[in-house]
């Protein structure tokens, strides 16, 4: 499958004025802890923003404690028999093309955007807003040539952040004032009642979406997950987990477009403090990764299969069938067909250009060298 390069200096694509940010999904509570936390300190040009978000949270609240009355007693009586499979990897590592290709098997489920954007009420506002609101977002995702929609496959991580649970993601509305949480990339730091809160906010998350989907297995992909393989393996015992890697000299420079991307379009400050971005992209793998080898030993023989982001792209059928094999996840023969169709659809895409120069290439292999030593990138 021939890549295509996007322009490299354009840090985000088009993003309409009226269209959602996050923070709309957020419940009155959660919404104005996060401005108190930052000390209402919201840039000028962004007013608008945190004045649409202010006054669209009350419905959240309204449609959650509807959804509650209705679905209660249900959603809490869901058991969960069969464990998610997880995709792990470092941001802009390939995980979102895996996750897509991935749900394209009907036995399998994924939470969608509007069900991370709206967790606690989309039972009930899912379908409107399927059948009315398509218009409000753009075709394409800020960072890449990939495509936005309410119903494509998202990471459970903003359905954490909207139900309250402290996350790196919270950065991107205060990039200059906001705690980076860093603790949450690999669990270990965290009181007891923190991890406790996690858990709970987590499983909720899953007990609807397997309510939802009517006991379908779960694909969950969110990269802060891979360096919680140790919790997610206590939840879940019997998870299954699919590892991808990258070239890190490609990802540190993907990952650094992606959160300049994210807070032009997203965020509630406006910064350029490349200096602190740099610190912050390099701050997150080293956590990530510590918290994901401390998790490994955990994960049961047959469990995890590794790929790399190179070969998930040149060959995407194969890598899908070795994931298949590996994991034992079904007859790979009934999905071939459709997945061969979806991938017809990525012919025209176009991944983003990074040059790298030897200056930064140095700098890059230092900064994550255990990295690139143990995934073969040195």
């Amino acid at each position: 499958m021939p890549a295509k390069t996007a322009n490299p200096t354009k840090h985000a694509n088009d993003y309409p004025s009226w269209s959602p940010r996050f923070w709309h999904g957020m419940r009155v509570a959660t919404w104005w802890r996060l401005l108190m936390k930052n000390g209402f300190r919201v840039s000028v040009g962004r007013l608008p923003i945190a004045a649409g978000v202010t006054f669209f949270t009350p419905i959240n609240d309204i449609m959650a404690t509807a959804q509650w009355l209705l679905y209660g007693r249900k959603i809490n009586a869901t058991t969960i028999d069969r464990d998610p499979i997880f995709i792990l990897g470092h941001w802009r590592s390939g995980t979102t093309l895996l996750h897509e290709l991935l749900v394209t098997d009907p036995q399998f489920a994924s939470p969608n955007t509007f069900q991370c954007f709206a967790p606690s009420h989309f039972l009930l506002s899912e379908y409107l807003m399927l059948r009315f609101g398509n218009f409000l977002l753009p075709k394409k995702r800020p960072m890449d040539e990939m495509k936005a929609g309410w119903t494509l496959p998202q990471e459970d991580e903003f359905a954490l952040m909207n139900l309250g649970v402290p996350t790196p993601y919270l950065r991107i509305a205060f990039p200059k004032t906001q705690c980076q949480a860093l603790e949450y990339l690999d669990m270990q730091d965290l009181s007891a009642a923190q991890r406790q809160h996690w858990c709970e906010r987590f499983l909720w998350f899953i007990k609807v979406l397997t309510y939802h989907y009517e006991q379908r297995q779960l694909i969950l992909k969110s990269p802060p997950h891979t360096g919680r393989v140790a919790e997610l393996i206590q939840l879940f015992p019997n998870a299954k987990f699919i590892h991808l890697t990258r070239d890190p000299r490609k990802l540190f420079l993907s990952t650094m477009r992606l959160w300049r991307s994210l807070d032009e379009v997203q965020g509630l400050q406006k910064t350029d403090d490349e200096a602190a971005l740099k610190c912050y992209v390099a701050d997150c793998l080293r956590r990530m990764y510590r918290g994901f080898e401390a998790g490994r030993p955990h994960i049961p023989t047959g469990h995890l299969i590794e790929l790399s982001y190179e070969d998930l792209v040149a060959n995407p059928l194969q890598s899908i069938r070795d994931i298949y094999r590996n994991l034992e996840l079904g007859d790979f023969s009934q999905v071939e067909p459709a997945l061969q169709e979806r991938l017809a659809g990525h012919d025209d895409y176009r991944t983003n250009q990074h040059a790298v120069d030897d200056d930064f290439e140095r700098e890059v292999l230092e900064l994550w060298s255990d990295y690139a030593k143990k995934y073969g990138y040195a």
